[in-house]
């Protein structure tokens, strides 16, 4: 629950569906929004509350402007959810949870287990940071337009101390793109250009699996090993 004490932060407010229900709870409140005409409308709505509202693109904004120990919320568009997500992983230090309405289908992509058919790319780099929790499921009929797939919450809170970290986190992320580019491919295949047979053997990994099937553990080990 939002405390009058927390650094709140809602991502892409729209026309206020949530920031309604936070100003139940507490008086101030920081929001990003693309649409210069909804800055103006929320400015306006909200006239009698401390809304810092700030236009900007939530793809390009520095969430440190907005200070540290952040608590996000949003309902997030959903056809750029993905970017979203990862843009927000980028400012995971100094985040202390994060609240989002998207998609069932990109949550359950976010927590999904090796060897699911939802585990990818976005299940790796953001279990590497983040410990997520798929809370409940909403019905299309709980919007207004109705839209054609259900909704999900999805609980976000930063690992701050991780027992086996990457060496280095740009290889890491050239790693795991790299496994699943081409998912269907043995990892000997689809990483051959940056990981070597004796780096597979190194780290006990055997390299006919497919990126599916390897944990974020195995993936650091796999990049920590590889990295020169």
């Amino acid at each position: 629950m939002p405390d009058k004490r927390d650094n709140l932060l809602e991502l892409g407010p729209g026309l206020g569906a949530l920031t309604d229900n936070i100003f139940k709870r507490v008086n101030c409140l920081a929001a990003v929004e693309l649409d210069p005409r909804l800055v103006v409308f929320l400015k306006d709505k909200y006239s009698e509350f401390d809304l810092r509202v700030k236009q900007d693109d939530i793809l390009k904004i520095d969430l440190s402007c907005f200070g540290t120990r952040l608590r996000l919320v949003g309902n997030l568009p959903y056809h750029i959810s993905s970017p979203i997500l990862f843009h927000v992983n980028s400012f995971f230090d100094l985040i202390q949870d994060a609240h989002f309405m998207l998609q069932k289908e990109v949550v359950e992509r976010m927590v999904a287990s090796p060897g699911s058919k939802a585990y990818g790319r976005l299940s790796v780099m953001l279990q590497y940071r983040w410990k997520m929790d798929s809370l409940f499921d909403v019905s299309p009929n709980c919007f207004s337009p109705a839209p054609k797939v259900w909704s999900s919450l999805v609980r976000m809170i930063p690992i701050k101390n991780r027992h086996i970290k990457a060496k280095n986190y740009e290889h890491y992320k050239l790693v795991v793109a790299r496994a699943f580019s081409q998912r269907r491919k043995m990892l000997r295949n689809s990483l051959k250009d940056i990981v070597n047979a004796d780096t597979f053997c190194t780290v006990g990994i055997d390299s006919k699996l497919r990126a599916e099937n390897l944990s974020v553990e195995n993936f650091i080990n796999l990049a920590n090993e590889s990295f020169k």
